[in-house]
């Protein structure tokens, strides 16, 4: 059961497994004083005394804030860390002075103007209010807790209440105070085809973070840190995981001050940021999302997924089964007509495959990546009859049909940058800096946002789409718009994803039947912004099965198998040139939303085979695939094998997957033992005939029996006997 208690003292939201509690100290003073498993009581003498503190005490003359375990920190008036606010007045100064208003609690998720949240009828809503008389502004700190995760949202809107102007120069998402440092910080970083590796490190005075200043999520880095016990394992220990339900330029760090107590904070980067907030107006702070476990990473993750399935994804997909596709680009790239591309898919209709995907190539005048974008017109020289003949076509064969768009995106070569050459992202009188060949649009100017809307909406209008893939392929350089004036030029970065996400707020909101796929050069926004609109994301342009292992663990720390866009491609991989058996490719790529990135002609009779056997399968079991419980149990950084296990919500059956990279001389089988079974269930393993109890499964081990040689790989079926 959720609630929330508010006394004159304390401030309590908690669900059956976890409390957040705030204390107000005098004079108005908003602390925090525990995040972790649920209590029934709280006295807050004892966090006080190992902060040093009496409540009596606690007087800002007394210049001892920076002592403070505070719940949303300002700048200025003693607390010498890195606050969560920086509010310059018009007069220069940046100190500011939050006190406590008041509180109230509401059922139900709050919504956030303009910006991707979660949602929730089974949760409750606090909204507490603080005030600086001096700057006259309100900020109001809003925080959901729910029913069926262990997590706590957040937000905070910021209302300029005075008559002149106050310049924003930070404002987080989130603040978690912790009283001691014993704690690793976990991130997930990389680069383009290796996106969210796992990085663990041991925290340490002074601050460690992760940020990104490219205008995206980005391949480099991922908005997500935890900080986890040293002790803390897959499957045991405490973690706190934080997250940012947002698309762009972001902070997430810890600091560790000199009495050994850590401030973790996340959100908008602030670096070159800063919002003009003219009297009367409000500024809304993107969501942040904080999760605690006792039951390890594995625990966290399953408070991240348990999120994303019932709280972010939205519409007709959230629950749906997603279809088997098969994307045409590294069949083909740029060198296709309607010819070739139906005779992929007549290959692709034989095999069971459901969803055919056209992507690049098919406007304007494109051979290769240096024209035509934002050109978003059939290129008839290789569509003589336009993408509705080719989509009715695809329709006959009994597949859906995908069109893979970059709208965000404006190339020098094409009619609408001589038409508008002011709709790139530019400064004014800087060369442009073109990445991949191509210019960004500026979508901090509605103008621009409309165009993309109506040129998306026709297209799904008038060309029988199923599926479109929304590709991304370049990161910030100049990052300005000639609409606006210099006092407010970087403000650019948040008023950009401003846009982006009207422009995906109304069209999923007009075609709710479409599946969108979010991509970014791969993995390059893979965030619970974009999965708020899109309901899965490429996970990597990095095909390779062993890679891939690697980038679904991290992936997985956070976001669940059914937005992990996971295909099958051809070998060599063209990232890697690595050679793979055609089994491990799909036993790795089963582990998500599953599809083929290849041209099944040029495939053996054994590989079809294979792949008509992989389809059949995968169409019985990807309901638990996708939507069941999902647990790590030998890690790719640890060793030469990866194993995870995907188990059905009632416990009766699982699907096993295990894959060593290189085969290793005179080694024995690996032991894996499981989690997420019924201990009392008795468990056959459909392709062996073997039986195992629940209990032994998970407490002994299973030994799968691997095929000799490098990249082998088995997938199991666990089924209860009745």
């Amino acid at each position: 059961m959720t609630e929330i208690q508010i006394t004159d003292r304390l401030i309590h939201l908690r669900n059956d497994r976890i409390s957040y509690i705030m204390g107000i100290m005098e004079p108005g003073i908003l602390t925090h004083l525990y995040f972790g498993k649920r209590l029934e009581s709280f006295r807050p003498e004892s966090i006080l005394r190992r902060y040093g503190l009496k409540d009596e005490e606690l007087r800002l003359k007394k210049g001892i804030l920076n002592n403070v375990p505070l719940e949303y920190p300002s700048w200025g008036l003693g607390d010498m860390r890195e606050g969560s606010l920086i509010a310059r007045a018009a007069d220069g100064g940046a100190s500011c002075d939050l006190r406590f208003r008041d509180a109230e609690a509401a059922d139900g998720k709050y919504r956030l103007d303009g910006l991707p949240s979660a949602y929730g009828e089974n949760a409750k809503t606090l909204r507490v209010r603080l005030y600086d008389e001096k700057l006259r502004m309100r900020v109001t700190l809003l925080y959901a807790v729910f029913e069926d995760c262990d997590v706590i949202t957040r937000s905070a809107v910021i209302e300029n209440q005075g008559s002149e102007a106050i310049e924003l120069e930070r404002a987080a998402s989130l603040c978690l105070e912790l009283p001691d440092d014993r704690y690793d910080l976990i991130t997930l970083s990389g680069a383009w085809a290796r996106e969210r590796a796992v990085y663990r490190r041991r925290i340490c005075p002074g601050e460690m973070s992760v940020s990104s200043l490219r205008g995206a999520s980005s391949h480099i880095t991922s908005p997500f840190a935890a900080l986890a016990r040293p002790e803390t394992s897959e499957s045991q220990g405490e973690v706190y995981g934080a997250a940012l339900v947002y698309s762009g330029s972001f902070y997430m760090g810890a600091q560790v001050d000199s009495n050994g107590a850590v401030r973790l904070q996340g959100g908008l980067n602030d670096r070159h940021f800063s919002w003009k907030l003219d009297a009367g107006e409000t500024f809304t702070v993107p969501e942040g999302v904080l999760v605690y476990s006792d039951c390890g990473l594995d625990g966290m993750s399953a408070q991240f997924h348990t999120l994303c399935a019932n709280h972010i994804v939205r519409g007709k997909w959230a629950k749906a089964p997603r279809p088997i596709l098969l994307n045409n680009w590294e069949a083909t790239y740029f060198a296709f007509d309607e010819e070739k591309l139906l005779s992929i898919a007549k290959k692709a209709a034989e095999t069971g495959i459901e969803l055919f995907v056209l992507d690049d190539g098919w406007f304007g005048h494109r051979d290769d990546d240096h024209s035509s974008l934002g050109d978003w017109f059939v290129y008839e020289k290789k569509l003589p009859d336009g993408i509705r003949h080719l989509s009715d076509r695809i329709h006959e064969m009994g597949l859906k049909f995908g069109l893979w768009f970059e709208p965000e995106m404006i190339s020098p070569d094409s009619d609408l940058f001589r038409k508008h050459p002011d709709w790139a992202m530019q400064f004014q009188g800087r060369e442009h800096v073109e990445g991949r060949n191509q210019l960004i649009l500026d979508l901090s100017n509605p103008e621009v946002c409309e165009h993309v809307y109506q040129m998306m909406a026709g297209h799904l209008r008038e060309d029988g789409i199923d599926y479109i893939k929304w590709d991304m392929n370049r990161n910030f350089t100049n990052p300005g718009s000639m609409r606006l004036p210099p006092d407010r030029m970087k403000e650019f970065p948040h008023r950009y994803m401003l846009g982006l996400y009207s422009i995906l707020s109304r069209l999923t909101e007009a075609f709710p039947e479409v599946l969108f796929e979010s991509c970014s050069g791969g993995g390059g926004r893979f965030d619970l912004g974009m999965l708020s609109f899109m309901p899965q994301t490429w996970c990597s342009d990095n095909t390779d099965a062993i890679s891939r292992c690697r980038i679904q663990w991290g992936t997985s720390y956070v976001f669940p198998p059914f937005s992990m866009g996971a295909h099958v491609s051809a070998v060599p991989n063209h990232q890697t040139g690595r050679i793979t058996p055609i089994n491990t490719r799909i036993n790795v790529a089963m582990s998500g939303c599953f599809g083929f990135e290849l041209d099944l002609n040029r495939l053996t009779e054994e590989e079809i085979a294979q792949v008509r056997a992989a389809v059949v399968r995968i169409k019985e079991v990807r309901e638990i695939l996708l939507y069941g419980e999902f647990h790590r149990l030998s890690s790719p950084y640890e060793g030469h094998d990866t194993a995870w296990i995907t188990v059905s919500k009632d416990h009766k059956r699982a699907i096993l997957m295990l894959t060593r990279d290189l085969a290793q001389p005179n080694a024995n089988a690996p032991m894996i033992r499981l989690r997420g079974l019924d201990a009392q269930k008795t468990y056959r393993v459909l392709e062996t005939g073997e039986v195992y109890r629940g209990d032994e499964l998970m407490n002994s081990g299973i030994t799968p029996e691997l095929p000799k040689g490098d990249a082998a790989s088995v997938s199991l079926t666990l089924a209860a006997e009745e």
